[in-house]
This record gives C-alpha cells, structure tokens and sequence, in this order.
C-alpha cells in the first residue's frame, strides 16, 4: 500500500479514501458498497428471451417478465448474482424494466416480491402504470 498524505486523499466513506492525484483506491470491505454504488452496470434488454439483463465486472443478473397480454407486463422473477447483492443492481433491473413498461404503453404487474417491493416504496412514481 502506498503511503500517501491524508492531504491528497479524497473520502469516499468512512474509513475509505482514494488518492486523487495517483487515482490508487484504499476501500475498507465496509465502504466498497457505497463506492460500488457509484458504478452502473450494463443493462441489455432480450425481448426473445423477456429477460433484462444487467452485467457488471464480468457478474450477471436479470430481471425476468411474461406478457399475458399485449398491453400488460408481469416482471415475474429477478435474480442478482451472489457478488452484486446490495450493490444497486436490482434496483438497475427495476427501473429499466419500469421505465420500458412505461415507454411501451403497458400496465405493470408484479408476481416477484423484489419487483413488488420496489414499486411499492416507489409508488407514487409508478402507480400511473400498475395494472
């Protein structure tokens, strides 16, 4: 590890810092979430296979869904890998997934309990698409 002034060093969470004129990052276990949550995965949407896919340092997660009918969007399943958990990505999964609903003129259902979950703490953003 690099021996670098306090000075130099710009806090990213307790007990976290990266030195701002090497860019070499010092992240504590505890703090690398909050810095992680600064990253955005890749999102990718497979309408063939109904899946929204999310992809970040080589990890995969998806957001799977079902059209029951043509004007209606049931997001049925997410699964975020094991190394991606807390880290956003679900989150990611949701608003894609909402905001393609939305973009598509489709009523939201949500058979998954993570899906059913975030459109309830997001509610009042949502409600105008929930079926």
């Amino acid at each position: 590890m690099l021996d670098v002034p306090k000075k130099h060093l710009t806090v990213f969470g307790a007990g976290s810092y990266a030195a701002a004129s090497t860019g070499a990052a010092f992240l504590t276990a505890r703090s690398f979430g909050k810095f992680f949550s600064y990253m955005k995965p890749t999102i990718r949407h497979s309408k063939s296979d109904q899946t929204f896919y999310a992809t970040f340092d080589g990890y995969e997660s998806e957001l799977a869904y079902s059209q029951p009918t043509s004007d209606v969007v049931d997001f049925v399943h997410t699964y975020v890998d094991e190394n991606l958990r807390g880290q956003g990505v679900g989150e990611a999964l949701a608003q894609a997934g909402l905001a393609y609903a939305r973009e598509h003129h489709l009523r939201v259902r949500t058979s998954c309990e993570f899906m059913a979950a975030y459109v309830e703490r997001h509610h009042a953003e949502y409600e105008d698409i929930l079926a």
